[in-house]
């Protein structure tokens, strides 16, 4: 149920409450969240207070959360990354991973999955020894069993989202 913030009527249908052209911006920020007002409103046919206005409307509703860096790891010291699966030793045991393993800033992400494990962690980290001590960490912190892939390479990331129609 979301309006036209330009007042000029309906920018198109409407799926899971984006419109067309809201949809359009959320896939140029997420190509680049820096992207002027001035260029998206080139890059949609709008006007500069028209765009200003969705994206305020679209940060407000949630839809655009925030806006981060993208950052080298290799520049900063972590090229090594791991998805690190874990599940409970105990299963009866309450489902408190994520809280547990909070303290651990490794971990980048921590994803609820359905399958064998409970959870996917994304981690980076300087080293295998590194790794290594962060993976004793988890099982401690967590009391979960773990199954870890290492990352050769990225041959893509940070990809816009398809939004669909």
């Amino acid at each position: 149920m979301t309006t036209s913030g330009s007042g000029s009527g309906h920018g198109g249908g409407t799926v899971c409450g984006v419109e067309e052209i809201d949809r359009r911006i959320v896939t140029l920020l997420a190509a680049d969240g820096r992207m002027s007002f001035t260029d998206l409103a080139k890059e949609t046919g709008l006007s500069v207070s028209a765009v200003h206005q969705r994206v305020r409307r679209l940060e407000k509703r949630g839809v655009l959360r925030g806006y981060a860096a993208l950052i080298d790891y290799d520049e900063i010291g972590l090229p090594l990354t791991a998805f690190v699966s874990i599940k409970p030793i105990d299963p009866a045991a309450a489902d408190d991973a994520p809280d547990r393993l909070r303290h651990l800033t490794e971990i980048e992400s921590c994803h609820s999955v359905a399958g064998d494990e409970s959870y996917i962690l994304k981690v980076r980290v300087a080293s295998p020894t590194a790794l290594e001590d962060l993976l004793n960490q988890i099982r401690a912190s967590a009391n979960v069993s773990t199954r870890t892939t290492v990352v050769l390479s990225t041959p893509y990331d940070y990809r816009p989202p398809a939004i669909a129609p």
